[in-house]
């Protein structure tokens, strides 16, 4: 999103956007160079944080639906985002503050690596669907329901705030445990500076697949 189309009142996603377009640049370029994820502590077979569940092996890839965040109240659908006119992943549209938007070019949430998604903080009158992420903590659960049927689970390592001067898209979105499936969840953060219409800085939740059920059926 170009920070043309962002209302001084919106404040949505423009820094998020253009941090995903760093990140397409960096994917390609792994590709390319042949580097490596960089493994977190405790090795691929393990948790990164004390106290934090095992990972589970990843699933195949299935498109997101629905996603569920129990700490912060949020149940949203889930759409695939391309890129824009400006090269930029496309954010959920404005008149959509409570869903979430999936980079549909990466990893499926539950697929091995790590699957993007977005969400905006705010709109010009009410917060949107991630204006919580950032209390969400270690050991929480996010959980995925998948269009193959399954669910997957995961379970929050930290939740980091990345600002918009030396940026680092490795450090902030890559995998990091090579084989692993993770996930991000990405919304603005910082402060918000009218005159450029965005805000200063990303919070980022990394998780990773800890779980995998079926999608309970609804009553007949």
């Amino acid at each position: 999103m170009s920070e043309a189309k962002a209302s001084p009142g919106g404040r949505l996603l423009t820094f998020a956007a253009w941090s995903v377009l760093v990140l397409v640049l960096w994917v390609w370029g792994k590709e390319i160079t042949g580097v490596q994820p960089v493994a977190a502590p405790g090795g691929a077979g393990g948790p990164v944080g004390p106290g934090l569940p095992a990972p589970r092996a990843p699933l195949s890839a299935a498109m997101p639906a629905r996603i569920d965040v129990p700490f912060i109240g949020v149940q949203a659908p889930v759409i695939a985002r391309g890129l824009d006119s400006d090269g930029a992943v496309e954010p959920p549209p404005y008149e959509l503050p409570g869903t979430v938007g999936w980079w549909g070019a990466g990893p499926a949430p539950g697929a091995a690596g790590a699957a993007l998604m977005v969400g905006h903080v705010d709109t010009k009158s009410k917060p949107a669907v991630f204006f919580g992420l950032s209390t969400l903590r270690p050991g929480e659960k996010i959980r995925v329901a998948r269009a193959d049927g399954t669910v997957a689970e995961f379970t929050v390592e930290d939740v980091r705030v990345y600002e918009r001067a030396g940026f680092d898209p490795h450090k902030a979105y890559g995998p990091r445990v090579k084989g692993r499936a993770e996930l991000r969840l990405v919304t603005c953060g910082g402060t918000y500076d009218k005159a450029a219409r965005q805000y200063s800085a990303n919070v980022v939740v990394s998780a990773y697949l800890t779980g995998a059920g079926a999608r309970p059926t609804a009553p007949a």
